[in-house]
């Protein structure tokens, strides 16, 4: 990238990164290998049509991009099947629209987060509304139900950063995508580019295994979530450097028990999209 991404080339980064997303073996979540959760690959197609052109409207602010998009979801689907992806990647479509030649995409990321205000917090807590993500409950400060009229989107994820990996992405500017995940699947398709699905694979199992899904956590308890994160950790030889067609089985063995058990690691899933969604705004001499 040279200078701002216009629409078009944002619509189309989203979509081929839930689609890539959708096409890879990912142990846990709703792939191409197998529905799970109530949910199939065909509602997350239909939300991410949806949601394309709110995220890459550039008359929208963040809140409402995240808003629009969330409606449009959960009407297109019937059901939340993107909400977290929709809140990581408002902001990065927002900044790659307004990069600039001499700043880059994350850069121009750290001042849009820096600046989210009240009412962006107030539409993004009524998309989490719509949405009702599993296990949202209750909180003493900054709860989407009865957050302060006052409370800015920066400020109210700095007060669930502790508990949600989302919310410390927008602390963080991101560095869960640019400092590990980006360079995961670099590495991964370095070893081997013949199958692109198989470095998305890789992906979503090194996420797993370095950080504890928050979805799980919030759903359960972190204690189901860290070990989760034991088993990715565990199967690293089948992961690492990158999936092989040998090494599927015994992933395909790990989503089936995942989803026997109920466990949907669903944070892990929106920062694959979201990994993939960076990887294609970004322009590699200004990260």
């Amino acid at each position: 990238m040279t200078g701002p991404r216009q629409p078009a080339e944002i619509t189309a980064a989203f979509l081929d990164a839930c689609h890539a997303e959708l096409n890879a073996l990912k142990p846990g979540n709703v792939h191409r290998y197998a529905p799970g959760h109530g949910m199939e690959v065909l509602h997350f197609e239909q939300a991410a049509k949806a949601a394309a052109g709110p995220i890459a409207d550039p008359a929208l602010s963040v809140g409402k991009r995240i808003l629009r998009a969330t409606e449009a979801s959960v009407a297109a689907a019937g059901l939340n099947t993107n909400l977290g992806i929709v809140l990581l990647c408002a902001p990065l479509a927002k900044a790659a629209h307004e990069t600039t030649f001499d700043v880059g995409l994350r850069r121009r990321l750290g001042s849009i987060l820096s600046a989210l205000d009240v009412q962006d917090a107030q539409d993004a807590f009524e998309a989490i509304r719509i949405a009702n993500p599993a296990g949202l409950g209750a909180v003493r400060q900054g709860d989407v139900r009865t957050a302060s009229s006052d409370l800015t989107l920066i400020a109210a994820m700095q007060l669930a950063a502790g508990r949600d990996r989302i919310a410390n992405a927008y602390v963080d500017v991101f560095s869960d995508i640019f400092d590990f995940a980006l360079p995961a699947l670099n590495t991964a398709r370095a070893a081997d580019g013949s199958n692109p699905d198989f470095a998305i694979t890789t992906l979503h199992m090194a996420l797993l295994a370095e950080f504890p899904d928050t979805h799980i956590a919030r759903k359960y308890d972190s204690e189901t979530a860290a070990d989760v994160q034991q088993e990715a950790r565990a199967l690293r030889s089948c992961w690492f450097p990158i999936a092989t067609p040998q090494t599927l089985p015994a992933l395909l063995e790990f989503d089936a028990k995942l989803k026997r058990k109920r466990l949907n690691p669903g944070t892990t899933a929106d920062f694959v999209v979201t990994t993939l969604f960076a990887d294609a705004l970004i322009e590699r001499k200004h990260l």
